[in-house]
């Protein structure tokens, strides 16, 4: 039984763009510690499952031939091919979420923002919000100090961002991480004051 009614206020569609290294993670992590009716959008992916990993709660995981039936379907919001492997977002697992009255993030890179903002309609809220660094000089420091990748894939990691920032202006907001509490304070501030004005009167 749903349920939606007339005293449960419709969630809201977050989609939160970043560069790699920019935060975003961290960022809503503790929103969704600070928020009990916000929740992580889950995708679905054609590869195969980690030992840790639980189907639904990770992600929801599909045979290429259902995942590719569902895109023909409409039933995604976005999707991507990524070194092999199909991924994109359940429109349904999204919708169910808002009717229940929780805001559901999704973190996704312009391209797959561009896909939702297509596909979503008007019919339903949709937030974007960008996720800029301080400065290049900086987000080169972030990612040269997480030890994870090769002076060359930081090269390439910061030609993509390079990129991807000049999109930042097509997005509803832009958030500057130079400190993650005050990214997070700010983040927090724009969703919070979307949903007070979608609240039912």
């Amino acid at each position: 039984m749903s349920s939606k009614g007339k005293n449960v206020k419709e969630g809201i569609l977050v989609v939160l763009s970043a560069p790699s290294g920019c935060g975003k993670t961290s960022i809503v992590e503790r929103l969704l510690k600070r928020h009990q009716d916000w929740t992580r959008s889950v995708s679905a992916t054609t590869r195969q499952p980690r030992v840790d990993e639980k189907n639904g709660q990770d992600y929801f995981f599909l045979s290429k031939k259902e995942f590719e039936s569902r895109v023909k379907e409409g039933a995604m919001l976005e999707h991507a091919e990524i070194y092999g492997n199909l991924y994109g977002t359940p429109r349904a697992f999204v919708k169910e979420q808002i009717d229940q009255g929780r805001t559901v993030i999704m973190t996704i890179d312009v391209q797959g923002t561009k896909q939702v903002e297509a596909s979503w309609g008007k019919a339903h809220p949709l937030l974007s919000i960008f996720i800029l660094p301080p400065s290049i000089k900086a987000l080169r420091e972030r990612l040269t100090g997480r030890n994870t990748e090769t002076p060359e894939e930081i090269e390439k990691r910061i030609e993509i961002a390079q990129n991807e920032i000049k999109a930042a202006k097509l997005y509803d907001h832009t958030v500057i991480n130079q400190n993650l509490d005050q990214a997070v304070l700010e983040v927090e501030t724009i969703i919070s004051n979307v949903l007070k004005q979608s609240s039912p009167r």
